[in-house]
Protein backbone atom coordinates (compact mmCIF):
# COMPACT_ATOMS: atom_id res chain seq x y z
CA UNK A 1 0.00 0.00 0.00
CA UNK A 2 3.24 2.39 0.78
CA UNK A 3 4.20 1.72 -2.60
CA UNK A 4 0.84 2.74 -4.44
CA UNK A 5 0.79 5.80 -2.13
CA UNK A 6 4.49 6.97 -3.21
CA UNK A 7 3.28 5.95 -6.61
CA UNK A 8 0.18 8.49 -6.63
CA UNK A 9 2.34 11.47 -4.48
CA UNK A 10 5.04 11.28 -6.88
CA UNK A 11 2.29 11.96 -10.00
CA UNK A 12 0.66 14.06 -8.18
CA UNK A 13 3.72 16.07 -7.21
CA UNK A 14 4.77 16.10 -11.37
CA UNK A 15 1.04 17.41 -12.04
CA UNK A 16 1.74 20.59 -9.41
CA UNK A 17 5.43 21.38 -10.16
CA UNK A 18 5.24 20.66 -13.43
CA UNK A 19 2.45 23.31 -14.16
CA UNK A 20 4.77 25.67 -11.67
CA UNK A 21 7.88 25.52 -14.44
CA UNK A 22 6.76 24.29 -17.72
CA UNK A 23 3.18 27.18 -17.31
CA UNK A 24 5.21 30.42 -17.76
CA UNK A 25 8.13 28.75 -19.67
CA UNK A 26 5.58 27.92 -22.53
CA UNK A 27 3.99 31.41 -22.24
CA UNK A 28 6.61 33.60 -23.02
CA UNK A 29 7.54 31.29 -25.81
CA UNK A 30 4.25 33.52 -27.49
CA UNK A 31 5.93 35.85 -30.26
CA UNK A 32 1.96 36.59 -31.40
CA UNK A 33 -1.54 37.05 -30.84
CA UNK A 34 -2.52 34.06 -32.36
CA UNK A 35 0.24 31.83 -30.44
CA UNK A 36 -0.72 33.17 -27.35
CA UNK A 37 -4.33 32.61 -27.49
CA UNK A 38 -3.24 28.92 -28.88
CA UNK A 39 -1.10 28.40 -25.05
CA UNK A 40 -4.39 29.70 -23.67
CA UNK A 41 -6.29 27.35 -24.66
CA UNK A 42 -4.19 24.56 -24.02
CA UNK A 43 -2.86 25.63 -20.89
CA UNK A 44 -6.66 26.28 -19.44
CA UNK A 45 -7.87 22.45 -21.01
CA UNK A 46 -5.13 21.06 -18.65
CA UNK A 47 -5.23 23.45 -15.67
CA UNK A 48 -7.32 20.69 -13.84
CA UNK A 49 -3.90 18.68 -13.84
CA UNK A 50 -2.88 21.46 -11.13
CA UNK A 51 -5.64 21.42 -9.59
CA UNK A 52 -6.42 17.58 -8.76
CA UNK A 53 -2.91 17.30 -8.55
CA UNK A 54 -2.87 19.34 -5.46
CA UNK A 55 -5.46 17.92 -3.69
CA UNK A 56 -3.83 14.58 -4.41
CA UNK A 57 -0.78 15.90 -3.42
CA UNK A 58 -1.79 16.94 0.13
CA UNK A 59 -3.99 14.14 0.70
CA UNK A 60 -1.29 11.51 -0.38
CA UNK A 61 1.21 13.48 1.58
CA UNK A 62 -0.75 13.20 4.99
CA UNK A 63 -1.73 9.64 4.36
CA UNK A 64 2.26 8.84 3.30
CA UNK A 65 2.56 10.84 6.99
CA UNK A 66 0.31 8.60 8.83
CA UNK A 67 1.20 5.17 7.39
CA UNK A 68 5.06 6.09 7.46
CA UNK A 69 3.94 6.98 11.29
CA UNK A 70 6.09 9.96 11.01
CA UNK A 71 3.53 12.62 11.85
CA UNK A 72 4.48 16.06 12.03
CA UNK A 73 7.72 15.84 14.10
CA UNK A 74 10.01 16.67 10.88
CA UNK A 75 11.46 19.93 10.33
CA UNK A 76 11.66 19.28 6.59
CA UNK A 77 8.71 17.72 5.89
CA UNK A 78 6.59 20.64 7.92
CA UNK A 79 8.58 23.27 5.67
CA UNK A 80 7.79 21.20 2.56
CA UNK A 81 3.63 21.32 3.54
CA UNK A 82 3.96 24.56 4.16
CA UNK A 83 5.93 25.22 0.73
CA UNK A 84 3.35 23.10 -0.84
CA UNK A 85 0.73 25.47 0.63
CA UNK A 86 2.10 28.70 -0.05
CA UNK A 87 2.39 27.38 -3.88
CA UNK A 88 -0.99 26.08 -4.37
CA UNK A 89 -2.23 29.78 -3.21
CA UNK A 90 0.06 31.57 -5.12
CA UNK A 91 -0.93 29.72 -8.51
CA UNK A 92 -4.55 29.47 -8.06
CA UNK A 93 -4.72 32.80 -6.13
CA UNK A 94 -2.15 34.98 -7.68
CA UNK A 95 -1.26 33.81 -11.09
CA UNK A 96 -4.42 32.11 -12.61
CA UNK A 97 -6.63 35.22 -12.08
CA UNK A 98 -4.32 37.29 -13.97
CA UNK A 99 -3.49 34.65 -16.63
CA UNK A 100 -7.40 35.26 -17.46
CA UNK A 101 -7.17 38.91 -17.13
CA UNK A 102 -4.06 38.42 -20.08
CA UNK A 103 -6.20 36.03 -21.74
CA UNK A 104 -9.24 38.63 -22.17
CA UNK A 105 -7.10 41.40 -23.12
CA UNK A 106 -5.34 39.08 -25.58
CA UNK A 107 -8.59 38.04 -26.55
CA UNK A 108 -9.71 41.49 -27.56
CA UNK A 109 -6.48 42.65 -29.12
CA UNK A 110 -6.38 43.60 -32.72
CA UNK A 111 -3.81 42.39 -35.41
CA UNK A 112 -0.97 39.98 -35.14
CA UNK A 113 1.76 41.33 -32.22
CA UNK A 114 1.24 40.97 -28.97
CA UNK A 115 -0.18 44.44 -27.48
CA UNK A 116 1.54 46.63 -25.07
CA UNK A 117 -1.12 46.16 -22.74
CA UNK A 118 -0.37 42.24 -22.94
CA UNK A 119 3.20 42.69 -22.68
CA UNK A 120 2.94 45.01 -19.35
CA UNK A 121 0.52 42.28 -18.11
CA UNK A 122 3.04 39.56 -18.50
CA UNK A 123 5.84 41.68 -17.05
CA UNK A 124 3.67 42.09 -13.88
CA UNK A 125 3.04 38.38 -14.02
CA UNK A 126 6.70 37.43 -14.17
CA UNK A 127 7.39 37.97 -10.80
CA UNK A 128 4.58 35.92 -9.31
CA UNK A 129 5.57 33.13 -11.86
CA UNK A 130 8.90 33.02 -10.70
CA UNK A 131 8.05 32.92 -6.67
CA UNK A 132 6.08 29.69 -8.09
CA UNK A 133 8.81 28.16 -9.66
CA UNK A 134 11.20 28.82 -6.81
CA UNK A 135 9.09 27.29 -4.56
CA UNK A 136 8.38 24.62 -6.16
CA UNK A 137 11.85 23.87 -6.86
CA UNK A 138 12.51 24.51 -2.82
CA UNK A 139 9.60 21.57 -2.51
CA UNK A 140 11.38 19.15 -4.32
CA UNK A 141 15.04 19.70 -2.89
CA UNK A 142 13.54 19.23 0.21
CA UNK A 143 11.48 16.10 -1.16
CA UNK A 144 14.38 14.36 -2.34
CA UNK A 145 17.12 15.36 0.11
CA UNK A 146 15.22 15.16 3.15
CA UNK A 147 17.45 16.81 5.98
CA UNK A 148 17.49 15.63 9.10
CA UNK A 149 15.84 17.96 11.86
Amino acid sequence: MFGWLLVLHVLAAVAVIGSAFLGPIIRRSAKTIAQLRFIFDITAKVAWYFKIGGVVLVLTGIWLMVTAEMGFSQMWLNLSILLSLMLVVTISGLIEPRIKQIARIASESQGPELSADVLLAMRKLAPLETTAQLLSLAVTVLMVIKPVS
